[in-house]
Order: C-alpha cells, then structure tokens, then sequence
C-alpha cells in the first residue's frame, strides 16, 4: 500500500482581494474551509501558511491542502473486480455490472461496489472517504462517477444542480412509445405505503427526464434517455407513470419474462473536470444481456 498523501490544488490569484473571498470564488464551500481550518489541513500563499484573512496580490500562488478523510468505519475493503473507465487524482470512472449494490445494504452487505471501490483506494493510497456522485440501483448497469475528495465532490454536485453535468440511459420498457421525444416532468416522493418504493405526486420533489425513442420493437420499445434532476428511482417511476415501465422492473409493473432485472443501463456521462475544467465525455456499450434481447 503507497504513501496517503493529502490531496491538494493550487490556484493563482488574478486580482487583489481577501482570500476568503477568492476561495469562495475558486469554488470552496464553507463546510470544505471548515473541514481544512479544523480537520489537519492548510493552506499556503506562496508556501507560506497564513487564514482567510490574508489579503491576496495579482499573482499569488495559493495552496489549499485538503485533510485526509476517514475511510468509514462501516466500509469494509473487499476484492473483487473493478472495472475502470478513467482515473486521475480527483475522479474515477467505473463500470457498474448488474445485480450488483453502489453500496451496501442490509440485504446484501458484501461485494458491492463502494467495498471493492474502497480496496482500491486502500491499494492505491488514496486518503479518502468513498464519495459516490452518481448511484445506479442494484439493478442497473453501466457508468458510475465518483469523487475522491469532499470539495471535488461539491464541485460535481454543483455541476448536478446546475445541469451542466448530463447522464443518459438506454432502456427496454413495455409497449409501443408513440411519440418519437418528449420530457416527462412529475415531482416524485416515497409512497406512504413503502420505505421503498416511489411515486409521483404533487408534494414530491421536482424530476425531469428526456426520452427518445431508438427504435419499436414487437410489443417492446427501446429507448434512450436523459436525467436532468437525479430523484431516487427517477427513471423507474417515470416510465411507470407513463404506462411504459421498464423490462424486468417488477415493483413497477415491469414483468421479467424477458430479463431477470431491470433493463437499464447507464451510458453516456458528460461533465466537466472540476480541476483543469476539462470536458470530459464517457460512453459505455449495453451489458450483453440487453444486447441480446435487442
């Protein structure tokens, strides 16, 4: 196991101010400040400790050191197979295979992915929580963004907020969609009967999906689609709700004569770097049982 060594980013101040200001500009919340002043980080001008207080010329150099984060006490590292997309020193990119959990649950509290994701950090030394910013269910596969840092995952979360960071799916739900691209909006809360499942209805949170149809199969339509809002078993609940739910989906009146799960996958994920501002842009192919049924 390597060396933990704290993550850190550097910024160049381009105009005179306070450096509290400036960071509130570079993007650093005020939990993130809090958690560098109280939690073992710092923060440097020009090599040269100093607080927020200190007034910043053109030009300088500020170093903010991130503290190393706990690891979770209730994580437990497992082996297992990782599938890696993209890696660097703020985010990993993975593949998320079906029937597998994002984290684990009272049902299935080994091998899911957070545990096997949190090995890798151990082998890799990387001195961070698991900050998972896109979860897929159990059922659903495909690509998964995770940060490995609090305040790089605040960034992503504003990107979330905002809309600027898009994930699109590619789905097989029951029926004929007519219509060849529509966006349902309904606000989605927790069904009273169930501390599962999920329904649209008037007090909910707000939740927009795209949908366009790929192509009409024979009682089948497969489809593609965007999140614009991240509600928890969004998709899901939406397409039940348009009487289109999803193959293999039972709990929302999907059958699995077809597929064993939910035939969902996640494909495209397109943000943008919250270091160097990069546009970053992955795609990933169906899992071979969709493909199959296609």
């Amino acid at each position: 196991m390597s060396a933990m060594k704290p993550f850190q980013l550097t910024y160049t101040a381009e105009v005179p101010s306070l450096l509290r200001e400036a960071l509130g500009e570079w993007g650093i919340s005020k939990r993130t400040l809090a958690s560098v002043k109280y939690g073992g980080g710092r923060i440097l001008v020009n090599d040269a400790e100093v607080t927020v207080r200190h007034p910043l010329e053109k030009g300088d150099a500020v170093t903010v050191i991130f503290p190393n984060e706990d690891h979770g006490k209730g994580l437990a590292a497992e082996d297992g197979n990782l599938e890696i997309v993209y890696e660097d020193e703020a985010l990993l990119i993975v593949e998320k295979p079906p029937l597998q959990n994002t984290i684990p649950s009272r049902e299935h509290p080994f091998g899911s992915l957070a545990n096997i994701v949190a090995k890798h950090f151990n082998d890799t030394g990387i001195p961070s929580t698991l900050h998972i910013a896109t979860r897929l269910d159990r059922d659903t596969s495909g690509l998964v963004c995770i940060a490995k840092n609090r305040h790089i995952h605040h960034m992503i979360s504003l990107q979330q907020q905002e809309k600027t960071m898009k994930r699109r799916y590619e789905a097989l739900v029951h029926g004929r969609v007519d219509r060849e691209e529509f966006t349902i909006t309904a606000s989605i809360g927790r069904k009273n009967t169930s501390i599962i499942e999920r329904e649209v209805r008037e007090d909910g949170q707000f939740a927009e999906t795209e949908v366009r149809v790929l192509q009409r199969l024979e009682g089948y339509s497969h489809i593609t689609l965007q999140l614009n809002t991240g509600r928890t078993h969004q998709i899901r609940v939406h397409l039940s709700h348009i009487g289109h739910p999803l193959v293999g989906d039972d709990l929302y009146g999907g059958k699995r004569n077809l597929l064993g799960r939910q035939a969902l996958h996640c494909t495209e994920l397109e943000l943008t770097h919250p270091v160097s501002g990069d546009k970053l842009f992955f795609s990933s192919s169906l899992n071979r049982d969709m493909q199959s049924l296609l």
